[in-house]
């Protein structure tokens, strides 16, 4: 009976010792890259850029989030503003009109930057991004607004994510992007992308948590009555992993997955089968390929 006392005694003596360890090592940030230093004194700048039809809550949920934050010693860190190629008025999503503080020749150096949704960018903006983005803390897209941000080549080889409806899309545009279905948002080092529309908040508040910690964050969504939770958990996109289904009971188009009325929906036909699209934009990208979207 002795060696089996034995046994268990060193088998005891080493649980003992490991669990100090397991306890030190769950307690330890997983990347310790990820926090984020806010200046000693002054204002963090955060600059929103902007151009026609920018989608309203891809930069106003994170302004407002932004714009709420509150930290001992400095109320409100966070300094906002928009920059965009010319001061003139835009008319962004919904016909709301918004007159830029900056023009790229002139807007003051950033330390994050918000790109939401919004037409096609001129290359004084991916030039502004990309010149920037080398000083930033983080360079974020929200929705489509990813397509901006790959277009100044910075998440050439990385990981992104977009809005649901343009994962296909955004997969052919940039081949060389490993799409990350089903995420809330995906962070690169000073680069981060979000999924659609809501998803930049929860970008915005993981933004506040890397400079503040968790406590600010959480009071931060307290007092905005914000109640999600994705900004605690990059993953939590999962329900847009996977792509649905078009049925003749309940037709989706097939470029972004978004429901159509058949009766007068734009269609195509491609190897016998028929495909309907939300506009005749999705159908002329489908028509350019129809192959990549065709169901197998």
């Amino acid at each position: 009976m002795k060696p089996q006392s034995d046994l268990k005694q060193a088998f005891l003596t080493i649980l003992a010792l490991l669990v100090p360890v397991a306890i030190f090592i769950a307690a330890t940030p997983t990347e310790t890259t990820s926090s984020l230093k806010p200046p000693a004194k002054g204002e963090i700048p955060v600059a929103f850029v902007i151009s026609e039809h920018a989608v309203i809550i891809d930069f106003c949920g994170p302004w407002e989030v932004f714009r709420d934050v509150m930290v001992p010693g400095n109320d409100h860190p966070f300094r906002l503003y928009t920059v965009s190629d010319k001061t003139d008025p835009i008319t962004a999503g919904g016909g709301m009109k918004i007159v830029p503080n900056y023009t790229f020749a002139n807007a003051p150096t950033p330390k994050v930057i918000v790109i939401p949704a919004q037409s096609e960018p001129s290359e004084a903006m991916l030039k502004w991004i990309r010149e920037s983005t080398k000083n930033t803390d983080v360079t974020m897209s929200v929705c489509t607004g990813a397509f901006v941000l790959a277009k100044t080549g910075l998440l050439s080889g990385k990981s992104a994510t977009t809005y649901h409806g343009a994962f296909k899309s955004f997969e052919m545009a940039f081949p060389d992007i490993h799409l990350k279905r089903g995420a809330r948002f995906v962070e690169n080092g000073n680069l981060a992308t979000a999924g659609g529309l809501s998803s930049g908040m929860d970008l915005a508040l993981r933004v506040v948590e890397r400079y503040y910690g968790r406590d600010v964050a959480q009071k931060t969504a307290y007092n905005m009555e914000y109640q999600g939770q994705g900004w605690m958990n990059p993953d939590s996109n999962s329900a847009y992993a996977t792509a649905l289904v078009s049925t003749p009971e309940h037709p989706v188009c097939a470029v972004c997955g978004m429901d159509v009325d058949p009766k007068t929906a734009p269609k195509s036909a491609f190897k016998g089968v028929t495909y309907y699209f939300c506009s005749g934009d999705d159908k002329k990208v489908f028509d350019a390929a129809p192959d990549k979207f065709a169901t197998k």
